[in-house]
């Protein structure tokens, strides 16, 4: 009897819920795009495209973990999925003139830069999501469906709150995992 753990096939319902949420960000960035964020019909189909696809994250990784169905192409395209998704709004609103280019080039940073970060790291050792960076990504999600929602005054103004509160956690959840990465490459040196 082996004791070597069956391989899993790359086709498979998480990967193919990933690949899904990747072919949405086209469309999703084109109904923006078409809605000139002055639209508010375009605006809602945009919301549910963007929710839609943001719980697919939530869905694919559950799936890949609990039904043993963990890639190493799932492992690659998920963050990057979920980084072209977020990105992808926020280069929309700063070009709409929605978000400061600076909060979006700030964020930016950071996700590709840890996402990088997080692929080299990866032959020495996994550093999980801590709950800071499950807020982060709750707070992004969050911020971006509610800057993409036609709301009325004085409601939209939740908007910056929720963008200010993502952001916060973005830069502080990506010093603490350079500092995390730090830890683990240096007990791994030599």
């Amino acid at each position: 009897m082996s004791t070597h753990p069956r391989p899993v096939s790359v086709w498979n319902i998480a990967n193919a819920i990933t690949v899904a949420r990747i072919a949405l960000i086209p469309l999703f960035v084109y109904i923006v795009v078409q809605s000139g964020m002055d639209d508010a019909k375009l605006q809602i189909i945009a919301t549910a495209v963007f929710l839609i696809a943001s719980l697919t994250d939530f869905l694919d990784g559950w799936l890949a973990r609990s039904r043993g169905l963990v890639t190493s192409f799932g492992k690659l395209a998920d963050p990057i999925a979920d980084k072209a998704l977020i990105g992808a709004a926020l280069i929309l609103f700063s070009f709409y003139e929605v978000l400061p280019w600076w909060v979006t080039v700030i964020i930016l940073v950071r996700e590709l830069g840890i996402t990088g970060l997080r692929m080299a790291v990866l032959r020495h050792a996994v550093i999980p999501a801590g709950s800071g960076g499950k807020a982060k990504t709750v707070f992004q999600i969050s911020a971006v469906a509610w800057y993409l929602f036609p709301w009325p005054e004085p409601i939209d103004m939740l908007g910056p709150i929720l963008m200010a509160i993502a952001f916060v956690l973005t830069v502080f959840t990506g010093l603490d995992y350079l500092w995390k990465a730090w830890k683990v490459s240096g007990r791994n040196v030599g």
